[in-house]
């Protein structure tokens, strides 16, 4: 799909949708449990597939008046009966790497070619040194992936520079273990707060788990229960952070932005990043609303390592603002989606930007750059495709953008509410 957005400006309210990352985490822990309710659960394209993984590990999700109803396998997963398909969803593949570690056969985990292209090898090596049999099928560190298990738990030493997602598998599987996992990292953690998410998660489960002085700890045998048998899904700081900054570029004169609750989400951050860059803005934190006007910004650095999604919506903040920009610490946001470094270098380009790209930062020359409408490729990930959306909202002329459904992944209305905002919004299906 084709979607056209010209110079607009914006006004009114949004509502954020819920977190994807607190949704694939809640799916997946109903299914570790006997079973569980999930309120206000983000239905996209990725968190199908985990509620895919559930139900190939022997659980049931149901979808009534919105919720969802999980039956789970009570923490000892089934052999799949056939392979299980993450589609483009690295989070699944990782938690349902975890998941699969504990099986008493045999899983086989694919994807996508996208997800193909993506590392997984420390999260494998993890599971051999927890006594399963994990392997890439091409020998390259990469899905398709064969777990064997069951793992029954003790310690493990794995980077934490990759991805912060194979902590959070291990700690999910580790609590159904008889002996629980102990990870020493031996690297620094890149995305930190995605793990303080998952630890969120499961205390709310009823699951105990802990940062270590080597990395981290949850014991075995434990039991995943949430109070009264329910669980409700926050509202999705990467999400909003589109949203926050259109009203900060286009606003007429002010966005508001509703379900921005505190929370462990590492990409809140977008709020001071916006306040320090000169926004105009207030967030109420009691009410869950951020009010933010159309403000003249300057340039700042920002160190993504915790936030490694905040980058597209940075990149354009950084284009449209007075002054340089310098996005660093960014190495492994080239191992998402797409490598979302060189996709916003060069699509950013295409729209007038003056912008290096460097191995592991992305600088932004915003005084020197004249936003002008082009045609843009989302190259397949979401983020990138919603980042230059808000681009156009400033650039002159109007700007095309191919590949647009895959907003689908995280922000499916995305487009209804940039046009409910005042944005002139066309789609073309091709």
């Amino acid at each position: 799909m084709q979607v056209t957005v010209p110079q607009s400006r914006v006004h009114g309210d949004a509502q954020v949708p819920p977190s994807k990352s607190y949704t694939h985490r809640a799916i997946l822990a109903a299914g570790y449990a006997e079973g569980a309710l999930v309120r206000h659960a983000l239905k996209s394209a990725d968190t199908r597939e985990t509620m895919g993984a559930v139900e190939a590990f022997g659980g049931d999700v149901v979808e009534v008046d919105g919720v969802l109803e999980i039956d789970g396998f009570g923490g000892t997963p089934e052999s799949p009966p056939d392979v299980v398909d993450c589609g483009n969803s690295g989070t699944t593949m990782r938690l349902a790497t975890g998941a699969a570690a504990l099986v008493d056969g045999g899983t086989v985990l694919t994807g996508d070619a996208s997800l193909r292209s993506r590392p997984q090898a420390p999260l494998l090596d993890a599971v051999e040194q927890l006594g399963g049999r994990a392997r890439s099928t091409r020998g390259n560190g990469q899905a398709p992936l064969v777990v064997e298990g069951p793992i029954e738990g003790g310690s493990v030493t794995i980077p934490g520079d990759v991805s912060s997602q194979f902590i959070s598998a291990l700690l999910m599987a580790g609590a159904s273990t008889d002996d629980g996992i102990d990870i020493e990292l031996s690297t620094e953690l890149k995305s930190a707060p995605y793990v303080d998410i998952t630890i969120e998660l499961l205390d709310d489960f009823g699951v105990d788990a802990a940062r270590t002085e080597a990395g981290y700890r949850v014991d075995g045998d434990q039991t995943y229960e949430p109070p009264e048998g329910e669980y409700a899904v926050p509202g999705d700081f990467s999400s909003a952070s589109y949203l926050l900054a259109a009203g900060a570029l286009a606003g007429d004169p002010e966005v508001e932005v509703r379900g921005v609750y505190p929370s462990a989400q590492g990409d809140s951050a977008i709020l001071g990043i916006l306040e320090e860059m000169g926004a105009d803005l207030d967030w109420h934190r009691d009410d869950g609303l951020a009010v933010v006007r159309r403000s003249d910004l300057d340039g700042t650095t920002v160190d993504v390592g915790d936030t490694p999604d905040l980058l597209p919506t940075l990149a354009v903040l950084g284009a449209a603002a007075d002054g340089t920009t310098e996005i660093v610490n960014a190495e492994h946001v080239r191992y998402k989606e797409t490598d979302r470094v060189s996709a916003m270098a060069e699509e950013l380009t295409k729209m007038g930007a003056a912008v290096e790209e460097k191995r592991d930062a992305l600088i932004v020359h915003g005084g020197e750059s004249d936003l002008v409408g082009a045609d843009v490729d989302g190259l397949g990930d979401h983020r990138v495709v919603m980042s230059l959306a808000v681009a156009a909202l400033v650039a002159e002329g109007e700007t095309t953008i191919t590949g647009a459904e895959d907003v689908d992944v995280s922000f499916p209305g995305f487009f209804d509410a940039l046009y409910d905002l005042g944005a002139s919004v066309s789609r073309e299906e091709g």
